[in-house]
């Protein structure tokens, strides 16, 4: 038996895909070639540093499928697909990025299609699909929360989960269903220790009807799988480590959650441990990493259901 590299999910012997989850994330059942090495997309993706409306610290490639929809190919405009192969400053983002990711579809947060792809030198790259276009392929507006607030990019990690209430309260179409959404992205990314959910994090898509909704989540990861003594990136509550229960009612208050609501979402995540647990194991971390990550989520789930003094400070 195998591990499907989309869902995670049991395949058959030697298979390392489902049909229909490659069917989902590239509209082919035939998985798309990428005949790249790991050392090959580190200089494409310097080349193309600076080139992509996409930034951060990880390298990342623009792809695109070939018209047969038989290849993958490096596409400097017109990319329908985001790339990030393995780092050389931390280990496993792929493997990191694709759990976390999978582990919020879980909860019911909206992501795009993603997956994991293996390089023609077996390296695995996360790829996800742009949640950014049409699709017509026609490009749609999306606003950071950092050019929300007025931010230098340099501020990206000056703010709080307050004022992401407040830009969504401003500029959202229906403010009361996007904040909740966004209560339940917050308390899904300490759950999970990520570290890194800094002001371009999060983003308002602009549809087609004008619509301006929270984006799907992206970028998640579990950075205290490589920084062990990580912290949030934007306090909740003024506070970025040790977080309670307490806290998290607090600031449902805030994003004016009625108390049944915040309940049922704080509850739903609780929940989610078990299957998480189960989603961590068939990963492809290594098996020091998924006993770290189960680890950070029991800590996190208990101090959900108030066994715990503090969460994520082991």
């Amino acid at each position: 038996m195998g591990t499907c590299a989309i869902c995670l999910g049991t395949t058959e012997a030697n298979r390392d895909y489902h049909e229909a989850c490659v069917e989902s994330l590239f509209g082919t059942a035939v998985l798309p070639a990428i005949d790249v090495s790991l050392g090959e997309l580190h200089k494409i993706a310097v080349k193309m540093a600076g080139k992509m409306s996409i930034s951060g610290v990880q390298e990342k490639v623009s792809l695109k499928l070939s018209s047969d929809k038989r290849r993958l190919i490096v596409a400097a405009t017109g990319g329908r697909y985001i790339l990030k192969p393995e780092s050389s400053r931390f280990s496993a983002l792929p493997q990191n990025e694709h759990l976390a990711m999978r582990l919020a579809s879980l909860v019911g947060i909206e992501v795009p299609s993603f997956g994991l792809l293996r390089l023609r030198d077996e390296s695995l790259s996360y790829v996800v699909k742009r949640f950014d276009r049409s699709d017509d392929g026609a490009k749609l507006r999306v606003e950071d929360f950092c050019q929300l607030a007025a931010k230098p990019l340099r501020d990206k990690y000056s703010g709080s989960a307050e004022l992401l209430v407040r830009c969504l309260r401003q500029y959202a179409s229906e403010p009361l269903v996007q904040v909740r959404g966004l209560y339940k992205l917050l308390l899904f990314g300490w759950w999970v220790a990520n570290g890194d959910m800094h002001l371009k994090n999060f983003s308002l898509l602009i549809g087609p009807d004008g619509i301006r909704r929270l984006a799907p989540a992206y970028d998640l990861v579990c950075t205290k799988l490589v920084i062990p003594d990580d912290s949030l990136a934007l306090p909740v509550g003024g506070k970025t480590k040790n977080l309670t229960l307490r806290n998290w009612l607090d600031f449902a208050e805030y994003c004016m959650l009625p108390a049944k609501a915040a309940k049922r979402i704080i509850d739903q995540q609780i929940e989610a441990l078990e299957p998480s647990l189960k989603l961590i194991s068939d990963s492809f971390l290594s098996d020091e990493m998924k006993t770290e990550f189960q680890a950070i989520i029991r800590d996190t789930t208990a101090t959900l259901t108030g066994r715990s003094h503090h969460g994520w400070h082991r």
